[in-house]
């Protein structure tokens, strides 16, 4: 059994978010994307901890589903407790913007948690994503305090605004942040502007799980990033007992030796559609590779203010070493579906998808109308959108969408797709058909 998981999301009580995006909207959607397992998100908001309350039942130990379900399956969506907080403080004799996220064990437990802060002075109804002025080393002593399994995972971590290791607030080590706790650092959250090859070259990541989710801001963006955990073992405990628990999921992230559960592959943007990938000054319309970064400076030309350093500059700057094609493999499964590996597999694999409203989008001349109206048949009437993606034989594929939206997913799922990079805060463009762009570095997988 593999469960699809998305654990970093909000909810209409965090900033810039759909009002609609309560815990029914999320379950209709997960039903729609084939999510199984979600954050509750936002646990901190004093009016959404009684919703969570008020509308969740605890299905096994610290794992959680709605009480009046509309699913339409047998497998109800599943939901742990995980929130987003920003942390704003001085530490080094420099201002830190660092975003987190905190996973709670149980209801109870987050309360306490909830309370400690309060003592602290935090203000937490303003914001689904609360904004405090205690440092993530605090943080975590917090939630440590109060039980041990609770867990601490730096978010989108090379964002340069709000990342532990972004260009602008955050830190150049784990332990520069955290010091002696950082041994309790397990896993950090790529973001959507890098991918776990960028993350495999820094050394204090060697042994730590990267991680992906989505951090929605609406039902449609859930699991555009997500992570897939799965049984360590075939055996009869799968069959027997398919509940997991709080403890199992987090074990695997922590790679304990005894846990049940293991990370299989996380599932990626391609890392040039995120925001920050390049460096640049978006207001002068300035975009820098790392390779002009290094040429031209980083202070604008148009306006002699600094450029915003990207998250393919910060990662080689802090980077031990550089990995090239060589020292990945591209592994095509039964489906056509490219897994990408190091080399000595000591890693956990990836895949990297492009949306499937987006394909629909650009198979519809951009028009949104069209294009969701044709989402909306296929996951109504074929397949949950993550299955679509990644799944679904071919054939199928041509006969409920059509033999363009079979070719285009058979070149996303062999990752021969065309990219624009995104920087300072402008998302960039992966393309399909889009011959004059330039063409994705793993364009031609090495098979085995």
């Amino acid at each position: 059994m593999q469960i699809i998981a998305d654990l970093h999301t909000h909810s209409k009580f965090s900033r810039a978010t759909s009002k609609k995006l309560d815990l029914y909207e999320m379950e209709y959607w997960a039903q729609k994307k084939g999510i199984g397992l979600l954050s509750t998100s936002d646990w901190l908001h004093p009016i959404w901890f009684k919703e969570i309350e008020s509308q969740l039942v605890e299905s096994s130990t610290g794992i959680y589903e709605l009480k009046n379900s509309q699913s339409l399956s047998e497998e109800k969506v599943k939901f742990i407790l995980s929130v987003e907080i920003s942390s704003i403080f001085s530490q080094g004799g420099s201002l830190r913007r660092v975003h987190s996220l905190i996973f709670a064990p149980n209801i109870k437990l987050a309360n306490a948690f909830y309370k400690e802060l309060l003592k602290r002075g935090a203000k937490l109804m303003s914001d689904g994503r609360p904004i405090v002025g205690i440092s993530c080393i605090d943080l975590l002593k917090i939630a440590l305090s109060i039980d041990k399994n609770f867990l601490m995972i730096p978010a989108h971590v090379w964002t340069p605004w709000f990342g532990v290791f972004g260009s602008k607030s955050g830190f150049d080590s784990l332990e520069e942040c955290f010091g002696d706790l950082s041994k309790y650092i397990y896993g950090v959250e790529t973001g959507l502007s890098s991918d776990p090859i960028m993350n495999w070259q820094i050394k204090e990541l060697e042994n730590r799980s990267i991680l992906s989710f989505s951090d929605a801001h609406s039902g449609p963006k859930l699991g555009r990033e997500a992570t897939v955990f799965q049984w360590k073992t075939n055996s009869n405990l799968e069959t027997l007992n398919s509940k997991y628990t709080y403890s199992d999921i987090v074990s695997a992230i922590r790679q304990e030796q005894g846990s049940k559960m293991q990370i299989a592959f996380t599932a990626e943007f391609f890392p040039e559609e995120g925001k920050y990938h390049w460096s640049g000054h978006r207001n002068c319309n300035i975009k820098y590779s790392p390779a002009e970064v290094e040429k031209k400076g980083e202070i604008c030309p148009v306006c002699a203010k600094p450029i915003t350093i990207g998250v393919e500059n910060r990662v080689i700057k802090l980077s031990d070493k550089q990995l090239l094609k060589e020292d990945l493999l591209y592994q095509i499964n039964s489906d056509g579906l490219t897994f990408v590996y190091d080399k000595n597999k000591k890693r956990k694999p990836f895949i990297s998808l492009i949306s499937l409203l987006e394909i629909l989008m650009e198979l519809n001349d951009n028009s949104p109308t069209r294009a969701l109206k044709q989402y909306e048949e296929l996951v109504n009437t074929f397949s949950p959108e993550l299955k679509i993606l990644t799944k679904e034989p071919y054939e199928k594929i041509r006969k409920f969408g059509g033999e363009a939206l079979e070719n285009a997913i058979r070149i996303v799922r062999e990752r021969k797709v065309y990219v624009d990079p995104g920087y300072d805060g402008v998302f960039g463009q992966v393309k399909i058909f889009h011959e004059k762009q330039e063409k994705h570095q793993e364009t031609q997988p090495v098979l085995f």
